[in-house]
């Protein structure tokens, strides 16, 4: 089998998604922007035959990287990146090499639109906030009478919490019109809850082959926009409304063979026409891993190897490594270099250095939305997990 990965050092520990592959016998080649001297020694060894291009935004210069390797060992089998940024780009790849192992042009559409997920959501029997395709003040003033302050406007195609806002009243709705860019956007219903992942990895009939679940911050477009400190965890089980909801929403929007990470809302107010406290509503769905290092936090969290789950799902759409019975929750907690905080790292690592699974700068890339210092540990428990982030989040 010939795989095509696509950035395989970014982020740098997406190494072991090659490494895992290449365990599993696969004949990995890498295509990314990084000189080979840079590379992870794991990730070398991995790889057969890395192409460096000048640009991964210069399409031609990564099409002719892969028809180089299509010309030197045969038809591509699969190509990935695991990486929203390039989720369109690897569809277009795909699509021109008639590899047929992944989302095409057309397919991608669906999940990159945020408008475009209500259908399916709806196909899925799974409640979403109402939306508004923005054209003009007057209709978005009419969508607003229709589902009351506060809304919330974000691009229609985009990457994160980049350029999303909560607008509360007539203020921020001139100021949003007065500074929006030149693209498609959404308002939606404002809903009040916690933001639930429902992490799995796909099968090829769009069976979960593994399941987990994060508990995020109510908005990461307000710790975006007011550079706020990330803070979230990985539970130890996967409520099974949840697994029911992110079965039926993976199924729908046809996500096989693929590493997910679906974003719920779980009530914790009631609204009409969603549900009552308690109930999960549709948010996001990405077709890709969940950010950052959260794949990691997941093998910390469940004793296993998520990296060897979907390389063997890959070369065997199966999953051979057993589940561990170990499950506890993993909690991370970020710092800003232009703020000040109450406990230095020294307290940090005197606290909970025993339990430190990872500690290290985040890349700039990342760091917008996930801090500039990262703290990740094992945690007992929930109150253990939140107990950890008020110590690292508290500021002086």
């Amino acid at each position: 089998m010939n795989f095509v990965f696509i950035s395989p050092n970014f982020p740098h520990t997406y190494w072991n998604f090659c490494d895992r592959l290449h365990r599993d016998g696969v004949n990995v080649l890498g295509v990314g922007d990084c000189p080979y001297d840079a590379l992870e020694p794991g990730l070398k060894n991995a790889l057969t035959e890395y192409y460096r291009v000048d640009s991964l935004e210069n399409y031609d210069q990564v099409y002719r990287a892969v028809a180089f390797f299509a010309f030197r060992y045969g038809k591509i089998d699969w190509l990935e990146s695991n990486n929203e940024y390039w989720l369109e780009q690897d569809a277009r790849l795909r699509t021109d090499f008639n590899i047929t192992t992944g989302v095409d042009t057309q397919a991608v559409a669906a999940f990159k639109s945020k408008s475009g997920m209500k259908r399916y959501y709806a196909q899925a029997k799974v409640p979403s906030a109402r939306c508004h395709l923005v054209t003009d003040k007057a209709a978005a003033q009419a969508f607003i009478r229709e589902v009351g302050w506060p809304v919330i406007a974000k691009p229609d195609n985009g990457v994160g919490a980049s350029h999303t806002w909560k607008l509360k009243d007539e203020a921020d709705l001139d100021w949003f019109f007065s500074v929006k860019p030149d693209e498609q956007y959404v308002m939606e219903e404002f809903v009040e809850g916690t933001i639930r992942s429902y992490d799995a990895i796909m099968d090829s009939q769009c069976r979960p082959l593994f399941e987990s679940t994060g508990i995020f911050p109510p908005s990461i477009a307000d710790i975006v926009n007011d550079q706020g400190d990330l803070a979230y965890y990985v539970a130890d089980t996967v409520p099974q409304a949840l697994a029911d909801a992110g079965r039926r929403t993976a199924k729908a929007f046809h996500a096989a063979s693929r590493f997910v990470h679906l974003e719920f809302f779980e009530l914790t107010r009631a609204k009409p026409g969603l549900g009552k406290v308690g109930d999960f509503v549709g948010l996001e769905v990405n077709m890709r891993p969940a950010g950052g290092y959260t794949p990691d936090m997941m093998n910390f969290a469940h004793s296993t190897d998520v990296y060897q789950i979907w390389a063997d799902m890959v070369s065997f759409d199966e999953r051979r490594l057993a589940p561990s019975g170990q499950d506890h929750f993993c909690a991370y907690a970020s710092r800003r270099d232009t703020s000040t905080y109450r406990h230095s790292h020294d307290q940090i690592m005197e606290k909970y250095g025993a339990q430190m699974a990872m500690c290290e700068r985040m890349p700039d890339a990342l760091s917008d939305a996930m801090g500039n210092q990262m703290y990740t540990i094992h945690a007992a428990d929930e109150d253990a997990a939140k107990q950890f982030i008020r110590f690292v989040s508290e500021r002086a």
